[in-house]
């Protein structure tokens, strides 16, 4: 038998009540992001706040999370379809992967319909660097709009 694959998730500040519904959902379906561990068994083994601009909690909250047997972090949807999108958000991959060498991937649930046609029509994410951080939160439209 395959063994769990541990994860963490890192939400945006902006929603530090946030009760995790979508993701936890997108988890349980292997649905946007999380559709990288269809037929696998995954764990959560830590969830937090980034602790506001610019990321004070980022430096040390996936040392934590590791400690718990994380092998991937995900950044919440929400660092992508907040408004504006987290300009940080490469800086903390680009840091994470480099001092801790964890894979982190950008989104858990799907972008809802709404937040996408947002962005596309404001011209978010014209820039070549967001196609992607955030392909593996695009799905089909169908998914997207359950989440809206």
């Amino acid at each position: 038998m395959e063994s769990k694959i541990k994860i963490g998730i890192i939400i945006c500040d902006r929603y530090r009540t946030c009760a995790g519904g979508k993701c936890f959902r997108a988890l349980r379906n292997r649905e946007g992001a999380f559709s990288i561990y269809e037929g696998k068994d995954v764990e959560l083994v830590g969830y937090t706040t980034c602790d506001g601009c610019p990321g004070g909690n980022i430096e040390y909250t996936a040392d934590e999370m590791m400690r718990n047997g994380a092998e991937v972090i995900h950044f919440a949807t929400g660092m992508l379809v907040g408004y504006p999108p987290c300009p940080y958000i490469e800086t903390f991959k680009n840091f994470l992967e480099h001092r801790y060498r964890i894979k982190v991937v950008s989104g858990t649930h799907p972008i809802p319909q709404k937040y996408r046609d947002t962005h596309f029509e404001l011209g978010t994410w014209n820039d070549i660097k967001w196609q992607a951080l955030l392909e593996p939160t695009m799905t089909t439209e169908k998914i997207r709009k359950a989440y809206d």
